[in-house]
């Protein structure tokens, strides 16, 4: 997955997705890349418009769950409760990548 994350780190810093880049990118998070995943990712990339994939994932999501059968009421409370946990969880972890990344 850093390996994804280091492409998609520089797909929204704008700069060019490239061997180079992305093996700067893990060497600064002190992973030790390798040569062979990093060529794998670029070749995969190579034809696929990022900010389309994101849109379409984004898309997809809630379309699958707007799909989905109402839920009994204790349920729906159940992930309500669920819901805000993760948030919390979220805003947490939000708060120490900001302390990363000033």
């Amino acid at each position: 997955m850093e390996y994804v994350y280091a492409a998609l780190l520089l797909n929204a810093a704008e700069k060019e997705i490239n061997e180079e880049n992305v093996a700067a990118i893990l060497s600064a998070a002190g992973i030790d890349a390798d040569d062979a995943r990093v060529k794998a990712l670029i070749a995969s990339l190579e034809d696929v418009d990022i900010e389309e994939a994101i849109a379409t994932a984004a898309v997809a999501a809630p379309a699958a769950g707007a799909a989905a059968p109402a839920a009994a009421e204790a349920a729906e409370e159940e992930a309500e409760e669920e819901e805000e946990e993760e948030e919390a969880e979220e805003e947490a972890a939000a708060a120490g990548l900001g302390a990363l990344f000033g």
